[in-house]
C-alpha cells in the first residue's frame, strides 16, 4: 500500500491530509518520508488556521509591544504557537 501511495504527488497527499485534523497530520507524518513532507507543508497547516488569520496576526502585532514574537518559520509553527498562546479578539469577547 505504501508503494502505491508513494506514487501520488506530494501535493495530492498534502491535500488529503489537510482534510484531517492537526493530530492526524502529525501522526501521518510518521508513515513515510513523503507523508512527512506533505504533512509538514504550509498548505496543510494553513487549512487548520482560521480563514482570517492574517488580519488577526496584523491586529495582534499592531496592539503588541513585541511584534517579533509574531514571526514564524512555518504555518505549523504558527498553529502550535497560537494553541499555546492564543490571541484574544476584542479583549476576549469573541
Amino acid at each position: 500500500m505504501e508503494a502505491e501511495m508513494g506514487l501520488l504527488p506530494e501535493g495530492c497527499i498534502a491535500n488529503v491530509i489537510s482534510f484531517t485534523t492537526p493530530r492526524d497530520a502529525c501522526r501521518l507524518s510518521s508513515v513515510s518520508t513523503v507523508f512527512k513532507s506533505a504533512a509538514e507543508s504550509d498548505a496543510v497547516w494553513e487549512r487548520f488556521l482560521p480563514p482570517d488569520y492574517p488580519s488577526l496576526l496584523s491586529d495582534a502585532a499592531s496592539s503588541s509591544s513585541s511584534s517579533s514574537s509574531l514571526h514564524f518559520s512555518s504555518k505549523k509553527e504558527l498553529y502550535f504557537s497560537l494553541c499555546h498562546n492564543p490571541i484574544l479578539i476584542d479583549e476576549g469577547k469573541k
